[in-house]
């Protein structure tokens, strides 16, 4: 029988982006500028699911990135846009991660980092974080040709990993991710790093905690 699989979304979920802050706030003097900017590229990639538009996830983050320096009224060097896109690939990971992957992994399940991103930035980002000898596959969307959270990306994994999709749980601390999980039909888990609420209109997941051990603790407990 094959081992359970847990896939987890990377950035965010496991990897800490509060880091790109001082990028953020060098170039445009604000911190809150770099939460901006992702959901903008998150909106962006949402939309171009949605209408069909083929492009990929390191295209978008710079389209957003100079979307937003036009809108702040800020000209940015290429040596700016570089260190602030570069930072994309060397984000550490949260304290929660090695230590709730370990012991899913001694529990004998099969992990799998997954993410919007380019295969190859999620296998730098792996590796930079110190994750490589965490995870047992690494997959991105990219093949798919579309985005999480279409239905189409989360058929694609499970089809990738040889699995069938009610047997995958997918772990994010993206409320959207969890919803387009369970959507399409996967199981899922949500780490609540921010604290706003989760949207009352999603589905919401039975694996539901403030940080990734308890999250793992939640699901130990549900399978068996």
């Amino acid at each position: 029988m094959d081992q359970p699989a847990i896939l987890f979304d990377i950035n965010e979920t496991v990897l800490d982006l509060t880091t790109l802050q001082p990028k953020f706030i060098a170039v445009f003097g604000s911190e809150s500028t770099s939460a901006t900017w992702f959901s903008s590229l998150l909106h962006s990639s949402t939309v171009c699911a949605l209408t069909g538009i083929k492009t990929d996830f390191a295209s978008l983050a710079g389209a957003m990135l100079d979307n937003l320096s036009a809108r702040l009224g800020k000209s940015l060097s290429d040596s700016e846009r570089d260190e602030i896109l570069g930072g994309f690939a060397h984000l550490p990971a949260h304290k929660d991660v090695k230590p709730a992957l370990q012991r899913l992994r001694d529990a004998n399940y099969h992990t799998v980092a997954f993410s919007n991103s380019s295969l190859n930035l999620i296998e730098q980002q792996i590796e930079n974080a110190g994750l490589t000898n965490y995870y047992d596959s690494i997959v991105s969307v990219e093949r798919s040709g579309t985005f999480k959270p279409d239905p189409r990306a989360y058929q694609y994994v499970a089809q990738h990993l040889g699995r069938s999709i009610g047997d995958l749980r997918l772990i994010a601390t993206h409320d959207w991710d969890t919803h387009g999980a369970l959507s399409a039909g996967m199981m899922a888990g949500y780490v609540d790093r921010s604290g706003a609420p989760y949207h009352p209109l999603y589905r919401r997941p039975n694996v539901y905690a403030k940080n990734l051990e308890k999250v793992v603790d939640q699901v130990l407990i549900h399978d068996a």
